[in-house]
């Protein structure tokens, strides 16, 4: 049972009886009635409230049948039995809200000006809270309008405001305020008798049954309300006020117990909300570092690999496929146990990067930079004219928002482009990587595999392709897998240059010089296989 069920739960079992025991010794509900339609008359006879035309009397017949019978004799006495919704115990009433309230009314129906200082406080919806009125963005109106309303429509210390109009409607408090305001017609005021305690109603109010029934009863176009001829007809379970004052002191006492539960439970659902997140970037990480899977040593070194990568690298720069890398290098551990990066370019000096070194890898890893295994570029260019322009081939373009963290898709609002404007060289093959080069810092580093040849797709020019020189599929998958850790989203995010006011530009250079962490081929294949069986497992936990 969650805080909102356990909560209800309470304030049901208390308006049917079931939360604190009654007393034979108390007074019943039935004289409490009469007392209060005996005030009630007394204030019509001195003019202080206005008679009530539909007051009734509702009890239980010889048959057992609930029976309403009105104050008006030329109305006839009808059976209620549809309309009762649940038992009370035998010392309780049944009675309509109106027989315990001397006022039924709302605020103004016209919109006055109002302003952000002035003599009479403004109260609309946005300002009841379960605690009572909120004053941090309360505005005010002038004296005229003021009068105008507060004729009418007068709250004072101890009613009760209701909201009834739109998508708060149902919360209600009793009012805190002991100076005078105005009050907007979201608000129902409800100036309950004095023979009652005015907590028990607000509590009633506050129960399942009561918010349901007038979420069953709300209509409108814009704004869905509840009217206030809904709001006269309620059944309240009436207890006698020993036993009123015995309910709501239990209610006070339970109710911050749940609040603590509630605030436990919040903090429950943010953990298991996180924990597939937080599962999932730990296994990663302990795959990306070498302990998810157990090492062979009779797996081929990583350092083969990479010499495998730099002669496919170079022969696609003999091929003119590439420009050569002026910052090729070769990082490795010397006999001091240090890492140092050695440039082929004999006119740089070697350098000490055990500073930049995240983390330790087993034997038989290597070191190495993003640059080492693929080559960045941008997606297609284009001017806006061109898109005007259609053809018998149109090629997608996908953005920023097409990708996902280790997948993407196409939208219904892509851009489409005739292939006119698109380099054959600029269309998505197997083994590219995409990402965007612009977004919100919190989705800088979302990269995603494409994994077959696309004749008829391409990213726009803030997306970039990475196209590694190797096309193995373990290799490839293992990469993408880099991709997915929180270790390579959090060194992208080191390296982004605000671009406007919330989208941040990753630096192709920078990210280049991203350390990766390589294993044998042979261990790649068992990290790939071994995240295959987890990560699916980790995501149905969400």
């Amino acid at each position: 049972m969650n805080y909102e069920q356990l909560k209800n739960s309470i304030l049901q079992e208390a308006i049917e009886g079931r939360l604190v025991p009654q007393d034979p010794k108390d007074e019943p509900a039935a004289v409490l009635l009469q007392r209060i339609r005996e005030e009630k008359a007394r204030l019509v006879k001195e003019k202080k409230i206005k008679k009530d035309k539909n007051e009734s009397i509702i009890y239980r017949n010889a048959d057992g049948h609930w029976m309403e019978r009105f104050e008006d004799k030329k109305r006839p006495e009808v059976c209620i039995d549809e309309e009762v919704p649940f038992e009370i115990p035998e010392t309780w009433e049944w009675c309509r809200i109106t027989t315990l309230l001397t006022k039924l009314t709302d605020g103004t129906h016209h919109s006055p000006k109002s302003y952000e200082s002035g003599d009479y406080k403004y109260v609309t919806a946005k300002n009841i809270k379960p605690n009572g009125i909120d004053l941090s963005n309360i505005t005010y109106v002038d004296r005229n309008v003021h009068e105008e309303i507060y004729s009418r429509c007068n709250p004072e210390y101890g009613d009760i405001l209701y909201i009834k109009d739109g998508a708060t409607a149902g919360v209600c408090a009793i009012n805190n305020l002991k100076e005078q305001f105005s009050l907007l017609s979201s608000v129902a005021l409800l100036k309950q008798t004095r023979q009652i305690d005015s907590k028990y109603l607000l509590y009633f109010l506050k129960s399942p049954y009561c918010y349901n029934d007038v979420r069953s009863h709300m209509k409108g176009a814009a704004i869905t309300r509840i009217t206030l001829v809904i709001i006269q007809k309620w059944l309240v379970p009436l207890p006698p006020l020993s036993e009123q004052h015995r309910i709501v002191a239990r209610i006070e006492e339970i109710m911050p117990k749940v609040e603590q539960y509630g605030k436990a439970q919040e903090k429950l659902d943010a953990l298991n909300a996180k924990l597939p997140g937080d599962l999932k970037n730990s296994i990663l990480q302990e795959a990306i570092e070498g302990r998810l899977v157990p090492q062979d040593p009779k797996d081929e070194p990583a350092a083969v690999l990479i010499q495998r990568i730099r002669e496919e690298k170079a022969r696609l720069v003999k091929e003119k496929k590439i420009k050569k890398d002026k910052n090729e290098s070769i990082i490795y551990r010397n006999a001091d146990g240090h890492w140092m990066e050695r440039f082929e370019d004999k006119k740089r000096p070697e350098v000490c990067i055990d500073e930049e070194i995240p983390f330790e890898i087993p034997e038989g890893w290597e070191w190495t930079r993003l640059r080492h295994h693929l080559s960045i570029s941008a997606g297609l260019a284009y001017k806006k004219d061109n898109l005007a322009i259609k053809s018998d081939k149109m090629i997608r373009v996908l953005r920023g928002g097409n990708i996902s963290y280790g997948s993407w898709s196409s939208k219904d609002d892509d851009i489409m482009i005739s292939s006119e404007f698109v380099n054959d060289d600029l269309l998505l093959k197997r083994g590219t990587f995409i990402s965007p080069a612009v977004t919100s810092l919190e989705q800088i580093g979302k990269t995603a595999l494409v994994e077959s040849d696309l004749s008829d797709i391409v990213v726009g020019g803030f997306v970039m392709m990475f196209s590694p020189y190797l096309i193995e599929p373990d290799y490839l998958k293992y990469l993408n897998d880099i991709f997915q850790t929180s270790y390579y989203k959090k060194y992208c995010q080191s390296v982004t240059n605000k671009s406007g006011q919330a989208f941040y530009n990753l630096s192709k250079a920078k990210l280049s010089e991203c350390l990766i962490p390589l294993p044998p081929l042979s261990e790649q294949h068992r990290i790939v296989s071994q995240l295959e069986r987890l990560l699916p497992k980790v995501a149905r936990l969400g």
